[in-house]
């Protein structure tokens, strides 16, 4: 079958003549038909998506049973339970008192320990004034104390001293006074002296002195927080008023002790005075 410009073969076109100027026949090709065709390797890109979401899926179920097996050792398991509670910073009170009021039980898994409620018991022990409560893993509870200290010493009435700190607590009782912890004269019973702004004062007195004169203090007598008065071992009396000013006090005192008087009184300092 034939037609303009070409001839065809069973439906398919062939070659076409054509006649230039010189006589010749030049053939003539039928412009090629593309055919795409989908390779296999289109399809990778899919397969690598399904490998990446079940390693995903893998990783994400590794990562939940590592989590499990650290809840576990954390929370249910021997392996991070508390096998040694140690006490330190202890001088009054026993150790053992404050392990039991502590309460922290061997073998109880050491994530569940409340530093902050163990802190708080102990703290209920009337010779402690702080406490730290650290946890050191795996398997160890620190409590670190400190005790009250004492201030003054208190005269009971059927003989011995309650020894109370600045804070009016009585810390101990001793059969004799001290050394160096100075007698608080007072009518009240210690046990009644806690927050008390007199002892306050006498503490906070005490506790500016020199150490020369801080030494020779036997007797405190607080009238009011503002009218401290020392008594000294070799019967010398300084009206020394409150705790201000106590480098101002200290150097007047030692400009009037040469006058070798029985009493002294700085409580103003500007205008300190001998009797």
């Amino acid at each position: 079958m034939s037609g303009p410009g070409g001839s065809y073969r069973d439906g398919e076109p062939s070659r076409a003549e054509a006649v230039d100027g010189s006589g010749m026949t030049t053939a003539m090709t039928a412009p090629a038909v593309e055919v795409f065709t989908r390779h296999p390797q289109s399809r990778r890109p899919k397969a690598r998506r399904r490998r990446a979401r079940w390693v995903a899926v893998l990783l994400l179920l590794a990562a939940m049973g590592v989590a499990g097996g650290v809840t576990w050792a954390l929370f249910d398991s021997s392996l991070f339970a508390v096998r040694s509670v140690v006490v330190t910073g202890t001088r009054l009170v026993p150790e053992s008192e404050v392990l039991a009021v502590a309460g922290v039980r061997p073998g109880t898994p050491l994530i569940r320990v409340s530093t902050v409620r163990v802190a708080a018991r102990v703290l209920t022990i009337r010779q402690v004034v702080g406490v730290q409560v650290t946890k050191t893993w795996p398997d160890r509870v620190v409590i670190a104390v400190r005790e009250r200290t004492s201030a003054l010493a208190v005269a009971l009435p059927g003989g011995g001293f309650d020894l109370i700190d600045a804070n009016g607590v009585i810390v101990q009782s001793a059969a004799t006074r001290p050394a160096g912890l100075p007698l608080y004269t007072t009518t009240a019973a210690a046990s009644s002296l806690r927050g008390d702004p007199d002892v306050a004062a006498a503490a906070a007195v005490l506790g500016g002195l020199p150490a020369s004169l801080r030494s020779s203090v036997t007797s405190v007598i607080v009238p009011s927080p503002d009218q401290v008065t020392l008594n000294l071992r070799s019967g010398v009396t300084i009206l020394w008023g409150s705790a201000d000013d106590a480098a101002a006090k200290a150097k007047e005192l030692a400009i009037l002790m040469q006058t070798h008087a029985r009493s002294y009184d700085v409580s103003s300092p500007a205008t300190a005075v001998t009797n």
